[in-house]
């Protein structure tokens, strides 16, 4: 029955979880910056107030009057634009993020499975997102573009970054739970991007990223299990210079306090973002306060995993820890 329960629970994920009434040619929701911030030299971003209208139809977001607010593009997993964009979005700015702020939804109302395995699709998706990018990087070339991505999102976002034009590039790029293979040759993609690439994966979302895509297929259409699982894996004839700018980080215990807990949703949640992910892109550590402060104000997130058996004292628990898998 339980079993049963939670095959059901990864088809219904799959499916998607988020309806939306548009169809075709990609959507963006489109953060305006908010007020700047005293220090200028912060390379994050945070995002009030929506507008929702095709990508490409809109005008580019301006960075404040007066300094230079990083901007950042986002790409939600399979399931298209849900709750948990918005909860990376808001501790990206309780981090101290100022500019804008974009969620591309790149399955175009037709989320799940479908968004899944339309390769055809999500390469021209990934066309309008070079595009956008190029767009953004030619208009206000001093202001530091930052994308990131969530589970199946990494396949738009990384053919993205391999479409660009040799002259434009990323600040940086985060990959978070990728549901990619892991031995996809990054060093394209990496090309563009002039400081760091992170990614963070976890051995214990082996629901989704281990038997989900073994069974329904990664976004690049491999049947295996994800680099957001087993972590991501050097292949052959990779550019040893491009790959030096991938961060590797595992899932830590400690992170559960945040509100992840090492499975498939955790990245996501506002927490673990103020306190793990956005320092990682502004270089300043949070401070004691501010990680019990977040510590405290974390709420209960639905998660994705298989349920953790123990029979006694030999049992083997999924390990944790700041080990990461090293490219071969």
């Amino acid at each position: 029955m339980t079993r049963t329960w939670l095959i059901a629970t990864l088809l219904g994920l799959l499916a998607g979880c988020q309806p939306t009434e548009r169809q075709g040619g990609g959507a963006a929701l489109v953060e305006e910056p908010a007020a700047p911030m005293a220090d200028a030299r912060l390379v994050a971003d945070k995002t009030p107030a929506l507008a929702d209208k095709p990508a490409d139809k809109r005008a580019l977001p301006k960075p404040p009057a007066g300094k230079v607010s990083p901007y950042v593009i986002h790409m939600p997993g399979v399931s298209g634009t849900s709750i948990v964009d918005y909860t990376l979005r808001d501790g990206m700015k309780a981090a101290g993020f100022d500019g804008p702020f974009e969620i591309f939804d790149w399955t175009c109302g037709d989320p799940g499975i479908p968004a899944l395995r339309n390769r055809k699709r999500n390469d021209e998706q990934a066309k309008l997102i070079a595009e956008k990018i190029t767009k953004q990087f030619r208009a206000h070339p001093e202001q530091p573009i930052y994308v990131t991505c969530h589970s199946g999102g990494v396949g738009p976002a990384v053919w993205a970054l391999e479409k660009l034009p040799a002259d434009v590039k990323v600040h940086s790029f985060v990959m978070l739970g990728p549901a990619i293979s892991p031995t996809y040759d990054l060093s394209k993609a990496l090309a563009h991007v002039t400081d760091k690439a992170y990614y963070y994966w976890s051995p214990a979302d082996d629901f989704v990223l281990g038997t989900g895509t073994k069974l329904f297929g990664t976004i690049d259409g491999q049947y295996a299990e994800s680099a957001g699982k087993v972590a991501f894996e050097k292949p052959a004839g990779a550019d040893d210079k491009q790959y030096a700018k991938l961060v590797s980080r595992q899932y830590e215990s400690g992170w559960a306090k945040l509100g992840n807990v090492g499975g498939h949703i955790g990245w996501m949640a506002e927490g673990f973002v103020k306190i793990v992910v956005a320092p990682a892109l502004t270089g300043r550590a949070p401070t004691e306060q501010e990680v019990e402060e977040a510590t405290k104000a974390v709420r209960p997130m639905m998660d994705v995993q298989w349920p953790r058996f123990e029979f006694g004292s030999g049992a083997k628990k999924p390990e944790g820890g700041s080990d990461v898998k090293s490219q071969k």
